[in-house]
């Protein structure tokens, strides 16, 4: 059965019980705020599975730190958005410079990495086609498998100087390689 939309002195009440470990109190304040804190990060977001993420680590956030709410200082709900607020900027920009760096390392190493790929393919034939696939690949799938396959990189090397996640890494390396075959089979 749904709840009747709370108030603020009630969900101020209710934070203020959950910073004393109340669960029951924390979940009535999760009913009543995940929603709108999702919404907001939707929209700083614009990508619905980043809002999800957002929105967890927000609801945890609050969660762990419901003693830092002063009710004298704004509402639990204001309180509660502007958390979301900041995390949702924090990750567009994360994302910003993951991108730059991702960008950057392609630039410094993608290049030259073709070449010393070239010359370790014996079959000239061979060596065209693997050239123009990885150049035909995205350089979000490029980069990684670059860095892995003629740096002789780990995943989790590779994670690490893309300053990403190493699931993203792995996803990203396995569809380039997916791509990468179906390529050169479709050269054969």
């Amino acid at each position: 059965m749904p709840h009747a939309p709370e108030t603020n002195a009630h969900l101020d009440a209710l934070l203020l019980r959950a910073a004393d470990g109340d669960r029951k109190a924390f979940a009535d304040v999760y009913d009543a705020l995940a929603r709108p804190v999702m919404g907001l990060a939707c929209r700083i977001l614009r990508d619905a599975g980043q809002a999800e993420e957002v929105t967890q680590d927000v609801m945890i956030e609050v969660w762990r730190t419901a003693g830092r709410f002063r009710p004298d200082l704004g509402t639990a709900k204001a309180w509660v958005l502007t958390l979301a607020h900041r995390r949702a900027v924090d990750r567009v920009r994360s994302v910003q410079a993951s991108r730059d760096r991702e960008v950057r390392a392609g630039m410094l190493s993608a290049d030259r990495d073709f070449d010393q790929v070239a010359e370790t393919v014996e079959n000239s034939d061979e060596r065209r086609r693997v050239h123009h696939c990885l150049k035909a690949l995205e350089r979000l799938q490029r980069v990684p498998l670059v860095l892995a396959y003629y740096q002789g990189m780990t995943y989790v090397e590779v994670a690490h100087a893309l300053s990403t996640p190493e699931g993203t890494v792995k996803s990203r390396m396995r569809k380039g390689l997916d791509r990468l075959r179906a390529c050169m089979e479709a050269g054969s």
